[in-house]
């Protein structure tokens, strides 16, 4: 692995731990998806995990896959630098043969900022870094896409579709739907009812990277490393869009 820099380490560590999981899959297979979903995050989160203590040996490290008492360290909140990964985003599409919508997540918090993040899509044979942001596509007016949940999607955004104009496309991954707004498959996402930090930190940097809209729901800054590491919704979209999204989810709100 060459470093470079933090950009071209968090690519590095997320295309690489994608690619062991790569290989988890195909030699497990999928009879036992409760056996491969968890070894799935154990191996990439301990992967990570090495790499970073042995490559950035004084920072921090924010792992969905920490214990309870890792992720509540006190000095967490006094670094300078925190690395946030989720080494499996969407574990239930990781676990059914043929899915692609997955992801890892590799992001750096810096002194109150996200300064650097990675998505790999594995399956995909794809990684978003902030190293090289993607060229966002352009948006011709008209009726959208909204990126939401295949399994759960918040009531709200089915009535912020139908306010706003929009249709609504199941994809599996938070990673994964931020990605598609990224990539042209879809023009926004938006979530509420439930999220962590790492759910959402490497995608937000490189969409924010990239030229894209990235807020809380209310439209405030999504901040990272606090104490609480719950940031339970989230809105990514074209540029574009940002305004009337808002504007349609405060209505609702109302």
């Amino acid at each position: 692995m060459t470093i470079r820099d933090d950009h071209a380490l968090a690519a590095d560590l997320a295309t690489e731990a994608g690619e062991r999981l790569l290989r988890i899959r195909e030699r497990t297979g999928f009879g036992d998806p409760a056996a491969l979903r968890a070894e799935g995050d154990r191996a990439s989160h301990v992967y990570l995990m090495d790499s970073l203590g042995r490559l950035r040996p004084s920072d921090s490290v924010l792992s969905e896959e920490a214990t309870r008492e890792e992720r509540l360290d006190p000095r967490r909140l006094t670094a300078e630098r925190v690395w946030i990964v989720d080494p499996l985003d969407g574990t239930r599409e990781f676990s059914e043969e043929g899915r692609s919508d997955w992801a890892v997540h590799v992001a750096l918090w810096e002194r109150g900022r996200l300064s650097a993040g990675a998505v790999a899509l594995p399956a995909q044979g794809r990684t978003l870094t902030t190293a090289e942001p993607p060229e966002l596509p352009s948006y011709e007016k008209g009726r959208f896409r909204i990126a939401v949940s295949r399994t759960r999607p918040p009531e709200f955004v089915q009535k912020l579709a139908y306010l706003v104009g929009a249709d609504l496309v199941p994809i599996g991954s938070a990673g994964a739907k931020i990605s598609a707004v990224l990539t042209g498959e879809v023009e926004a996402y938006v979530h509420a009812g439930g999220q962590y930090e790492w759910d959402s930190a490497a995608p937000v940097a490189v969409a924010l990277a990239a030229g894209a809209h990235a807020s809380r729901i209310d439209g405030s800054e999504a901040t990272y490393n606090q104490a609480d590491p719950s940031l339970p919704d989230i809105l990514v979209s074209l540029p574009e869009l940002a305004a009337s999204l808002l504007a349609g989810i405060r209505d609702l709100h109302r």
